[in-house]
């Protein structure tokens, strides 16, 4: 099975986290920013030092160096079109790439500038790539108190509404798990429901099912990580009732030390158990692993099959927040690929 010409799709990736390294460095000359490395191969070693990570946070702390980067319209466009780029070169068919637009703030951009100019460089990207096609997901953070960030969290839903069907597919809430309760986050999701905004949220990745729980009460029909769902079967009828997909991040997760290894992962026995699910590189960049490789990872590290990744194909493409009829294209595109 050649992983590289499967028809990928990736549902779980921040911009930030996947700016290609020369974009970083001509960005960073640009702005007259220092960067940790003489060189652009010292740069690219320094940026995939992310295995030795302490924990979760510790992992969250290597985004300053590309979100300081991305303070400018133009730079947000750049990024925003080569990130997509790369992913269109890399054979993927299609992907949700997700920015928090309240990060983009410090040199006076508002969320909605921000949310405009990732749309200019998915405009640029797709122009250049016709065969290949991608939604914005806009993340509202996790940060400190609910009332500390709330109301920009309420703005990013309200933007999420004002460019849905314009490029922007849906929303999601990011940021380190354990900080604040995920329960006092409800309003995001109260209010994304009422706006008819589709939603993921993180959960399930540091921090135990709990915060599972709490995320398929707001009603969201998909799950940022969620692996440990695993840890709590009294969880998994519900999410395979109500057609929830896991956005499984196995690098990532044995990187930010939420599993152990690849081989103890338990993404296949979910899988085995009717959980639906999706791989994902979650920061392709600082990760330093590609789609094709998380793939790799699936078939020779995790037990699964070339039914079982197919599997997951499709179930990402059911899983997408595209329009009906663009998502009933793309599912067959995917059960009609050969592997």
């Amino acid at each position: 099975m050649e992983l590289s010409s499967l028809p990928m799709i990736e549902l779980h990736l921040h911009l930030d986290g996947a700016i290609p390294p020369e974009t970083m460095w001509d960005l960073a000359a640009a702005q007259g920013l220092p960067l940790p490395a003489a060189t652009l191969d010292d740069f690219r070693r320094w940026l995939a030092r992310t295995s030795d990570c302490a924990d979760v946070n510790t992992y969250l702390a290597r985004f300053e160096l590309p979100l300081q980067l991305m303070q400018t319209e133009e730079s947000i466009v750049r990024v925003t079109r080569d990130v997509l780029s790369v992913l269109a070169r890399q054979g993927h068919i299609y992907d949700e790439v997700r920015f928090a637009p309240q990060l983009h703030k410090r040199a006076g951009l508002t969320q909605r500038q921000a949310v405009e100019a990732v749309l200019e460089g998915r405009r640029q990207a797709l122009a250049e790539h016709p065969d290949y096609d991608a939604g914005i997901l806009l993340c509202a953070m996790c940060i400190g108190p609910e009332t500390v960030n709330m109301e920009e969290n309420l703005e990013t839903v309200r933007l999420a509404k004002d460019f849905l069907g314009r490029g922007v597919v849906g929303t999601d809430l990011a940021g380190a798990e354990g900080i604040v309760p995920l329960r006092n986050f409800r309003p995001v999701f109260d209010l994304a429901r009422e706006l008819h905004v589709p939603a993921t949220c993180h959960a399930g990745d540091s921090q135990g099912p709990d915060t599972i729980r709490d995320a398929l009460s707001f009603g969201v029909t998909r799950i940022g990580h969620g692996h440990h769902i695993f840890d709590d079967p009294t969880l998994w009828d519900e999410a395979i009732s109500r057609g929830v997909t896991l956005e499984i991040c196995p690098t990532s997760n044995i990187q930010c030390h939420t599993q152990p290894s690849y081989r103890a992962h338990p993404a296949k026995k979910l899988l085995d158990a009717g959980l639906r699910l999706c791989i994902n590189t979650d920061n392709m960049t600082l990760a330093a692993v590609n789609l094709a490789d998380e793939y790799r990872h699936c078939t020779q590290d995790m037990s699964f099959t070339s039914d079982d990744l197919k599997k997951t194909l499709v179930y990402a493409a059911e899983a997408t927040f595209l329009p009906e009829q663009k998502k009933k294209a793309l599912i067959a595109r995917v059960k009609n690929a050969e592997l």
